[in-house]
């Protein structure tokens, strides 16, 4: 029996479902959300951790409040259209369906920050601060599941230095955050979000006191709070690499291995359906680590960073479709590393 909305058939007997000429069957999470009205129609894309809209990056060093916004549709610049509460780069960063986040850092005075700040996807506006983590801390990694964010790792001064707690914050109130669980080891020196699938959060690389680069992916699942295991390993150690996610493959994207520094344009991919290790399948459009990273529903973006010397402006972009090399589609505002990195989905 076939499902209509407003007098055209949205899901028919076959179980394929149409709306606003995008196919999909009944069993894809595309379509939470769609409006039965005369009013438009919105249709988010299919997991938390991608956007159909925009990508955006808040913050950044040298220290910066400004939230910037660039379009997935088209190959362009970022804009400028909000500020954070207060400068801060070296944060964890999450997206809801309706805010992006980003969660700690490092800031002016005093310091560093255990701030949770949120900004509005609907309207280009200012970040309010809506939280707090369990303790100040930078360099964190952040995921994303339906209904909550998730900082992973980081270095914490006032509980001596590198750590391995999971904390996790609800979307549905602004609210402290909790300690749910740990990574494999004690680990920091994450830029940005890691790498999220609809049911676990994936931290790759970054570094365990040693000092140590590692290659280690940690998986950790959503539907509980528990620890998080090691799964596999990265094609090549290095810290300050940034992530990325298809609905069915994480990506970690650039980095750096400090002794002797050596910074890397690699694209690793490694699958969520399998715990295995990563494959490099690309190369970004040049070296940098501590780039911010954003993922639409096709493509992967990283986004300025450091290069050898200085910083970068680039936005690069690499489809999820095939294993190739990504593109420079356009700049920030500035040269930045270390700011979040979010991504709306919500058509309206």
């Amino acid at each position: 029996m076939a499902f209509k909305i407003n007098g055209v058939t949205v899901l028919d007997d076959n179980r394929e479902v149409t709306v606003n000429g995008i196919a999909a069957t009944a069993n894809d999470r595309v379509f939470v959300g769609v409006t039965a009205t005369n009013s438009p129609t919105s249709v988010l894309s299919p997991s938390i951790f991608q956007g159909s809209v925009s990508g955006y990056t808040a913050g950044g060093g040298p220290l910066t409040n400004v939230i910037q916004k660039f379009p997935f549709s088209t190959d362009t610049n970022a804009t400028d259209v909000g500020d954070l509460t207060f400068s801060v780069f070296g944060g964890s960063s999450q997206s809801s369906t309706t805010h992006g986040y980003t969660s700690g850092g490092y800031n002016a005075a005093p310091n560093d920050t255990k701030a949770i700040q949120k900004f509005s996807f609907a309207v280009d506006s200012n970040a309010t601060n809506v939280g707090n983590l369990q303790t100040i801390k930078r360099y964190g990694n952040g995921q994303s599941s339906e209904s909550h964010g998730y900082m992973s790792g980081g270095y914490a001064p006032g509980f001596g230095g590198t750590i391995n707690t999971i904390d996790k914050f609800p979307f549905a109130v602004d609210s402290n955050s909790s300690d749910v669980g740990n990574l494999s080891s004690v680990r920091t020196a994450f830029s940005g979000p890691g790498q999220s699938s609809t049911t676990h959060g994936y931290v790759s690389g970054g570094y365990v006191p040693g000092p140590n680069t590692v290659n280690t992916i940690d998986k950790f699942p959503f539907s509980t709070d528990t620890n998080a295991t090691d799964i596999g390993d990265l094609s090549q150690a290095r810290r300050f690499a940034v992530g990325q996610s298809s609905t069915t493959h994480g990506y970690t994207s650039g980095g750096v291995e400090p002794t002797p520094e050596t910074r890397y344009n690699t694209i690793d991919k490694f699958p969520f359906s399998s715990d295995s290790n990563a494959t490099d399948v690309g190369d970004l459009s040049i070296v940098k680590a501590a780039p911010s990273g954003q993922s639409s529903t096709t493509s992967g973006y990283a986004s300025g960073g450091t290069t050898s010397p200085g910083r970068s402006d680039v936005i690069d972009k690499f489809p999820f479709a095939s294993d190739t090399n990504a593109s420079d589609i356009g700049d920030l505002l500035a040269i930045i590393e270390q700011p979040g990195g979010q991504q709306a989905r919500t058509i309206q």
